[in-house]
């Protein structure tokens, strides 16, 4: 399987930021945007190692926002942001990834499943690199110096660039070295990765990602960040028993010598996780987006039904942070399912698998479960959303 190094930038001063420390080191909540943004990658998929370049200086600050990670010590930047990501290419030289993939430390709410998606299409044959971002959805205008409106320019194809940016490890480090000697004005003009990979004629493509992926320039955008407000939600759901050879729990078949009765798959997991996220927006429960007396949805699925919770969520300005699913059975034993489960349900959802937890349980032989009736699923989502 390919390497991915994740080398996070946090060399900048964060001149426009206006507060009291760079705004990497600022606290978002009770953590350092730092920490926000070690966790986010930590948990992606594909990510097999965090490196960090910092400025000359800030070894303590940097020390108190990667305390607990575990991680490799910290790069020196360099004089322009170039150069640092140039410093940091360097030093993994020695034992050089398949891939790296490059982000901002100020970027602390990019979602795993917009860093694998870069990942892939970093990956296809013929391609050097990938960049996330957005499509541009604002009428754009040219301002002449008087603030008067010179022209409206078209927007399509215009796309505002974020992070991460994934490239082939030796094409994107053969790039940056060939710019180093660049003088000031030409290095600072070279604002991002895919800059540099476009100076040196490589072919790199835009992958859509998520507006909630924005970087903290002002102390306004970092007010804006601390006004989320966490909400936890509970949900349950019970199927009984049919006849059939497997039952799917968390979006994965497990062989049984009996199926779960009902309308979709009968994904007891999936359906208690759907309602928890429900819950956490006030939307309602998963027969009023979804009721059994609709027949478009006899056998359907139950990923979908989780992925338009999420979506809701999204729509929202919301963003999971953890999910719990406690199944409660005699048979099939989960154990050997778990991790696979774990899997399932992070994809499903969007999250790193460190954001999943999957527990299971019996009644000791008492009840329906007991009795191998059926099985039952209880479920808690915990969320961050824009407090109102």
């Amino acid at each position: 399987m390919p390497t991915c190094t994740a080398l996070i930038v946090a060399a900048g001063r964060g001149s426009r930021f206006g507060g009291p420390l760079p705004k990497q080191y600022a606290l978002l909540g009770t953590q350092p945007v730092l920490w926000h943004t070690l966790t986010a990658l930590r948990g992606a998929p594909g990510i097999s190692q965090i490196q960090v370049v910092i400025a000359p200086g800030d070894e303590l600050l940097y020390q108190a926002s990667a305390a607990g990670f575990d991680l490799p010590p910290p790069v020196a930047g360099g004089a322009s942001r170039q150069l640092s990501v140039l410093n940091g290419l360097e030093a993994l030289a020695g034992a050089p990834p398949d891939f790296v993939a490059i982000h901002d430390a100020a970027r602390p709410f990019v979602r795993p499943t917009d860093i694998a998606a870069c990942l892939d299409a970093a990956a296809v044959p013929g391609i050097d690199g990938a960049v996330l971002g957005v499509a541009l959805a604002d009428t754009l205008k040219r301002v002449k110096n008087d603030g008067v409106i010179s022209e409206t320019v078209p927007r399509r194809h215009l796309w505002r660039a974020q992070t991460p940016q994934v490239f082939r490890f030796a094409r994107l480090l053969e790039a940056h070295r060939a710019s180093a000697p660049l003088g000031a004005t030409e290095a600072t003009a070279l604002t991002d990765d895919a800059a540099v990979a476009e100076r040196a004629g490589l072919k790199v493509v835009m992958v859509a990602g998520s507006g909630d992926n924005a970087k903290i320039t002002t102390i306004e955008d970092l007010q804006r960040a601390a006004t989320m407000e966490t909400r936890t939600a509970f949900g349950f759901d019970v199927h009984g028993f049919a006849p059939g050879s497997a039952v799917v729990l968390g979006g994965i078949a497990i062989p049984h010598g009996q199926a779960l009765s009902g309308h979709s798959d009968a994904d007891v997991a999936l359906h208690a996780l759907t309602d928890a996220v429900l819950g956490t927006i006030g939307a309602g429960d998963i027969g009023k987006h979804f009721p059994p007396s609709d027949p478009q949805w006899r056998g359907a699925s139950s990923d979908r039904f989780m992925r338009h919770a999420v979506g809701l969520l999204a729509e929202r300005g919301g963003r999971i942070v953890h999910l719990d699913l406690t199944l409660i059975c005699e048979a099939p034993r989960i154990g050997p399912h778990r991790e696979a489960m774990v899997d399932s349900i992070a994809r499903i959802a969007g999250v790193g698998r460190d954001r999943v937890s999957v527990k299971a349980t019996t009644t000791e032989g008492l009840g329906f479960t007991g009795r191998r009736e059926g099985i039952a699923a209880q479920a808690v989502a915990t969320v961050e959303v824009p407090r109102s």
